[in-house]
């Protein structure tokens, strides 16, 4: 689906690289979490999957990003839309219309859609997002999480086969945030690749099939998190998650797991079966 071959990108007023010798391979319907301090690289990675650069940030482009085949260099930034939808971390920023019908129509309209086919996509998106009921609603008098939520239903009403997701939860509170990764991960099992980036971990870590750590611009490490997670890697650039604080916790009191766990149901069994 993704393809990265030595990547690298210089924005045009800085004097180092916001991401270095990228080299990467995201396979259809991965959810794949990219995690990683304020600085390493990660929006700039996800900006360079959708052609906002090189087409819209600018500065130096080194190596390559092809998309379903879409080499994003001679691609325009609407074309590789199909393909890859990005939701901002601010959505506020990325809202253009009145209200949230005309938001969700926004981009069908700009590929000259048929009427019919255009009315059957908001009300696909507006069902699976659960905001059929703002269809009239004026986009600016939002909440957050309703602003979410109709900032990724105008990105699914293009039907990207690629959602990408920078910091989604950064301005929801804790409900807003579990609803969101509920949907993406229906998303996900419908055959959506995902890949987000996030510092609230623990939110995504049970439903992520890859984890990838960037520090500085560069791919630190790749793998499952349940190997990626716990290593000392993540430690070291401030990735943590909750369970896996428990799990050292109890390992350094002496009572050992089998292996972390990734969630509060995985971590009752696990203590359950240590305690007998």
């Amino acid at each position: 689906m993704i393809i990265t071959r030595e990547l690298t990108f210089t924005y045009i007023y800085a004097s180092q690289p916001a991401i270095r010798n990228v080299n990467l391979e995201i396979e259809d319907g991965e959810f794949v979490l990219c995690l990683g301090a304020t600085g390493s690289g990660k929006t700039t990675l996800c900006r360079c999957f959708n052609g906002l650069i090189p087409h819209f940030h600018k500065g130096k482009l080194e190596g390559c990003v092809k998309v379903n085949g879409l080499d994003t260099r001679f691609h325009p930034v609407y074309r590789l839309a199909l393909n890859v939808g990005l939701v901002f971390q601010n959505p506020e920023e990325q809202l253009v219309a009145l209200t949230v019908e005309k938001e969700l129509a926004f981009g069908p309209e700009n590929l000259a859609m048929e009427r019919n086919e255009i009315i059957r996509r908001i009300k696909e998106v507006s069902d699976i997002l659960g905001i059929g009921h703002l269809a009239g609603r004026r986009t600016f008098f939002l909440s957050g999480g309703e602003q979410q939520k109709v900032a990724i239903g105008s990105i699914l009403a293009l039907d990207p086969s690629i959602l990408v997701l920078d910091e989604p939860t950064a301005n929801l509170d804790p409900h807003s945030a579990e609803k969101l990764v509920e949907i993406v991960k229906k998303l996900n099992k419908d055959g959506v690749t995902v890949i987000v980036t996030e510092h609230r971990v623990d939110l995504f870590a049970k439903h992520a099939t890859r984890a990838i750590l960037m520090e500085k611009g560069h791919i630190l490490m790749d793998g499952k998190p349940r190997d990626v997670l716990p290593s000392e890697e993540a430690r070291r650039i401030g990735v943590t998650v909750k369970l896996i604080e428990l799990y050292r916790k109890l390992s350094e009191a002496g009572l050992s797991l089998p292996y972390p766990p990734l969630s509060v149901d995985e971590a009752c069994k696990l203590l359950e079966e240590a305690l007998k």
